[in-house]
């Protein structure tokens, strides 16, 4: 019998070292998968990146209220043309080449104050007024000025593809809105551009196949009801009583109805 037991705890704590995990890389899951009903067990490491991360990939994101214009610069500085510099970096050279009583008095930087900067680091560059045609025949991505939830906002356009304007936003990451909607946020019809000069431009920035993805306005809409469907689904089935019973009560006016609902509701 001891043997026996000895045997047993000998079993359990091979089986036990067996199975102990190796710690695994951050970021990585675990996916255990048994294969045509076989007791063994198929074990792969898989790497999961954050939505957020997803989100503001080759974004830089803007690190104070006002300084979308200094991280959109330094959004095109950095994946379009390969520099290795920080929001922070960029503002000082704002202010050190640029206009810095007016940036001060006006909380933001203007796209002068960004070509006297770009100058200055050996790029050319430009602003120019467009219309939509001229920024689907782009081949540079653009920072454009957009009147965004009542304040004015720059953003880097990377493209204009199938319908749809995808844009790094410093705020909110990458996003994308069709034509019709940026026409109306689209600030002045303006867009300055810095170009690479003699040099093969980096272009992080260019459409990849992940980046085609979109939440599309009917799905927004979807998303939205499916947060509180207990309240909608209430809603519904009063309204619906109601109109049985006035179907059923002829006689029933439209402002006693109207009343019982406005009771119900509340």
């Amino acid at each position: 019998m001891i043997l026996v037991l000895a045997g047993s705890l000998m079993t359990f704590a091979m089986v036990q070292e067996a199975t102990v995990e190796a710690p695994h890389e951050k970021g990585h899951v675990i996916i255990e998968q048994n294969v045509d009903d076989s007791p063994v067990e198929l074990r792969k490491s898989v790497a999961v990146e954050p939505l957020v991360a997803q989100k503001y990939r080759n974004v830089v994101r803007q690190q104070y209220d006002y300084s979308c214009g200094s991280a959109a610069l330094t959004t095109v500085l950095n994946f379009y043309l390969g520099r290795s510099l920080n929001e922070r970096q960029v503002m000082e050279g704002l202010l050190h080449y640029g206009e810095s009583d007016r940036i001060v008095q006006r909380r933001a930087f203007s796209m002068l104050d960004m070509k006297r900067l770009v100058t200055a680091l050996g790029y050319p560059s430009g602003g120019f007024r467009a219309n939509i045609q001229d920024l689907k025949d782009l081949d540079h991505p653009a920072i454009v000025p957009i009147q965004h939830a009542g304040f004015k906002h720059f953003v880097v356009l990377r493209a204009i593809q199938d319908g749809r304007v995808f844009l790094a936003d410093p705020s909110v990451g990458n996003i994308s809105f069709t034509l019709s909607q940026f026409k109306k946020k689209w600030d002045d019809n303006v867009l300055f551009i810095v170009f690479p000069g003699s040099e093969k431009p980096f272009d992080a920035l260019e459409l990849r196949e992940e980046d085609m993805r979109f939440v599309d306005d009917q799905t927004l809409r979807l998303q939205a009801m499916q947060r509180v469907p207990a309240f909608h689904e209430a809603v519904e089935r009063r309204i619906q009583n109601m109109l049985e019973r006035q179907k059923n009560n002829p006689d029933g006016s439209a402002e006693n109805t109207r009343k019982q609902l406005h009771y119900r509701r509340n």
